[in-house]
């Protein structure tokens, strides 16, 4: 099943089962969506529950909290994470806020799904990565799936949440196929996933470079003898630190591998607590590959040299033992 399928999927089910469950957003119903995730929930839901809105993200969001508040479970839909800015005074001022500034009188349950990343040549306004913003937020969930399985499990877990969700897909992922169990129910947020075991390096790849990661593990082995641990935490918000700190203390090196650009990146936070719980272990300093730290180039060459790729973390790998 295709990435996007598994998210189509999640939709529908979490739809059938609740009827307090509805999806707005710009083209998500005649269109079905910019990357075709809403596709059918139109034609099965009707047009109460699948809303075309106006381009308006801050509207659109802030409809979102309040009826959240008022006991349904909503489900926006933003065209990119860019976009996602002009709707940030309603996704930090208020949906990360409100059920502290009640006193936990009232929850807001809903979800913010958003596509990011770049190789498709959308240019600096469609193709950045940013979830190192809402990681920054407390008050807000921040999912960043990077198999069909778990864009599937993270989703309806997402529906469910009475926490506000901000619910990262990655652009390139959405055609990407992968197993998807049959009647799989909702993931736990904060539960990373091993994708392969090593003894040599431990490399944590955030949302689509997380695969890059367990690519670049792969020629490792092959090429250079190296067995990386590759780590895909799923869920930046919750993190399950538990399951990179005990991989680091096993290998005592460490890569933390992003796309999104490196000062004050999730890199550099995850750089700083695995130092600050796991010092005594590492054998060299936490090493991050990240992406460049300019806005997004529009030029094929120029986008393909602005984000990490399997020998940029091959590299940063190999680094680590320069000395030995």
């Amino acid at each position: 099943m295709r990435y996007r399928e598994a998210l189509n999927q999640a939709l529908r089910e979490e739809m059938e089962a609740d009827e307090r469950v509805f999806i707005m957003g710009e083209d998500i119903g005649v269109f079905q969506g910019a990357f075709k995730v809403t596709q059918g929930l139109l034609e099965q839901f009707g047009e109460k529950r699948v809303r075309d809105t106006p381009i308006s993200e801050n509207t659109i969001v802030g409809v979102g909290v309040g009826s959240a508040m008022a006991g349904l479970r909503p489900i926006v839909e933003l065209m990119t994470i860019n976009f996602s800015l002009l709707a940030l005074d309603q996704i930090i001022n208020h949906a990360a806020a409100i059920h502290y500034m009640f006193g936990g009188q009232a929850k807001v349950p809903l979800v913010v799904r958003m596509p990011q990343g770049a190789g498709h040549q959308l240019g600096p306004t469609h193709s950045h990565s940013l979830e190192a913003m809402y990681l920054h937020v407390p008050g807000l969930l921040v999912a960043v799936p990077s198999t069909a399985a778990d864009a599937k499990g993270l989703l309806k877990a997402a529906i469910r949440d009475d926490n506000p969700v901000i619910f990262i897909e990655h652009e390139y992922l959405y055609g990407q196929r992968g197993e998807v169990p049959e009647n799989g129910g909702p993931m736990r947020f904060g539960e990373a996933a091993v994708r392969r075991k090593g003894s040599d390096v431990t490399v944590v790849g955030i949302s689509r470079m997380a695969v890059t990661a367990e690519r670049a593990a792969e020629q490792l082995s092959h090429e250079h003898e190296l067995e990386a641990e590759v780590i895909d935490p799923r869920t930046l918000r919750p993190l399950d630190l538990d399951t990179i700190l005990e991989s680091v203390k096993k290998t005592n090196r460490a890569v933390i591998v992003e796309e999104g650009w490196p000062h004050g990146g999730v890199g550099a936070n995850l750089a700083a607590l695995i130092q600050e719980q796991a010092f005594d272990y590492l054998d060299a300093p936490v090493a991050r590959v990240t992406g460049a730290d300019v806005p997004m180039p529009y030029s094929k060459p120029l986008e393909q040299a602005a984000f990490p790729h399997e020998e940029h973390v091959i590299q940063a790998c190999l680094s680590l033992f320069k000395d030995l």
